[in-house]
């Protein structure tokens, strides 16, 4: 009697683009329990009970999209599903999401022991790919939560929105306790930032076996710059569209809010900062200075594929604002330049779904001060880098660096980010040269519009394996969510 097959499933014919390899080898993936169980030249078909044929396309890890926002603009459980069927398509199989208290979001207060939950609610369920949380300290109470966070949720990352000092989402706000929800006698500030670092620092002592992946993001604008030439660009008029918000939140913000968070981490020990979408070419320099002045602190430089591929003279106007905002082109060649000399850690997409009705005002559609900020991005993360990435000389397998291994390895996905024995059975395959036209029509995002409308890639995702299993697959995504719900540190 011929034995049972011991695979679940194999992977024939793919060519492997592994984080720290040299070249994309030829190889059969075997599948058991939602992992790779082997890796090897030839597997016998017979030897799995289902057989898939790769069809020599490059195969990357499950990209990791360490930077998305659910639930921000619309209700959670539906920007949930919509939102990471569009990660799907894009060869996303790990969506770790910023969240917080106050406006937007579930537009409520109160303290996180009631919040978190409701938020696993109504994800549970809802998610096509595995997801996680990011959450922001709001209110002075947050700070005694994070370890009630960390050890009953596995929330090992949280956040600091350095530009909420007196500035809302998106302009100036003058009741900064009212957007934030919290008590009128509180401020969100440096203060309140330096007690969040002085916290973490010592969640790093309790726990030594995820002192690794504890981390603090921080999005770096100064408020009171941004309220100040803000006043001034409008008042002077001469410029308008994305130039004119480039200017009004000026890159020595970035720069500025980069030296005070790298200062306050060596203040108060907190060893583990992640310096996210950095935009320009004066805010990578802030963040290299950083880095040279402060050697003990393990510092990761985070830039979005919006800030790759856009440009202030982007025709999409208004629909590509975003904070920080995009940039002149010589700010996107700096960028550029880091990524390919490594100064740069991870690409995310900063996926935020914002319809066309809420993003531009009706009466007003052209103005940039009365849209809001935010687009989504994450369908054509793996497109975009591997489009531009080629034509600058960048490697596959630093491209698999980049997006899948390091942000796992910070974040604490321990078993993403490769493609290996023990490892989730996450996979993009990957046609090489099919070019297609962005259309935000062809999209599952229900944002119904995309900045990155005409532009030709090349690359795109044919197959997207979740633990084994296909989600996405020639156009349609496939089956049932099956997300799981990424419990980190522990």
């Amino acid at each position: 009697m011929p034995e049972a097959p011991n695979l679940d499933l194999v992977i024939k014919n793919v060519r492997i683009v592994r984080p720290h390899a040299a070249t994309a080898e030829l190889c059969d993936l075997g599948v058991k329990g939602g992992k790779f169980a082997r890796v090897a030249p030839v597997i016998s078909a017979s030897e799995a009970r289902q057989v898939f044929d790769g069809r020599g396309l490059l195969a990357f890890p499950g990209l990791v999209d360490a930077h998305m926002h659910t639930g921000i603009y619309r209700p959670l459980a539906e920007d949930a599903a919509s939102e990471s069927r569009a990660a799907a398509m894009g060869g996303v199989t790990s969506s770790l999401n910023y969240i917080r208290t106050g406006q937007y979001y579930l537009n409520r207060g109160g303290p996180y022991r009631e919040f978190f939950p409701d938020v696993l609610a109504l994800s549970e369920g809802n998610f096509y790919v595995d997801y996680g949380y990011h959450v922001a300290p709001i209110a002075a109470s947050h700070i005694d939560e994070m370890e009630h966070l960390f050890t009953e949720h596995g929330v090992s990352s949280f956040k600091i929105f350095m530009f909420y000092g007196s500035y809302g989402l998106h302009g100036r706000s003058s009741q900064q306790s009212q957007f934030l929800m919290i008590d009128d006698d509180e401020r969100y500030d440096f203060a309140h930032f330096e007690f969040i670092m002085r916290r973490l620092r010592d969640l790093m002592e309790r726990y030594p076996h995820a002192r690794d992946h504890l981390s603090l993001s921080l999005h770096c604008e100064v408020a009171d710059i941004l309220n100040a030439y803000t006043k001034i660009v409008e008042r002077d008029g001469t410029l308008s569209g994305l130039r004119a918000y480039s200017a009004a939140r000026p890159p020595h913000s970035e720069g500025l809010a980069i030296w005070i968070a790298a200062y306050l981490a060596y203040e108060t020990d907190c060893l583990n900062l992640n310096l996210l979408h950095l935009s320009s070419r004066k805010a990578i320099e802030a963040a290299l200075m950083m880095q040279e002045l402060f050697p003990h602190i393990s510092f990761r430089r985070e830039v979005t594929v919006g800030h790759l591929l856009l440009d202030v003279d982007a025709p999409a106007g208004v629909l590509a604002k975003v904070n920080p905002p995009i940039r002149p082109r010589a700010d996107v060649e700096r960028l550029w330049e880091a990524v390919l000399s490594r100064e740069v850690d991870w690409i995310v997409s900063d996926h935020a779904c914002c319809s066309s009705e809420q993003k531009t005002h009706p009466e007003a559609p052209g103005n940039i001060w009365l849209g809001k900020s935010g687009f989504g991005g994450t369908e054509y993360l793996l497109s975009g880098i591997y489009s531009e990435g080629c034509r600058r000389g960048m490697s596959l397998n630093h491209m698999a660096e980049l997006l899948c291994w390091n942000p796992a390895r910070r974040y604490g996905l321990t078993g993403k980010g490769d493609i290996a024995e023990g490892y989730d059975a996450d996979l993009a395959l990957f046609d090489p040269g099919e070019r297609f036209v962005v259309q935000a029509a062809a999209s599952e995002s229900r944002q119904g519009y995309t900045p990155f409308e005409g532009l030709e890639l090349t690359g795109r995702v044919k197959t997207t394996f979740l633990r084994g299993e296909p989600v996405y697959h020639n156009g349609q995504v496939v089956g049932p969510p099956r997300g799981d719900y990424l419990r980190r540190g522990h």
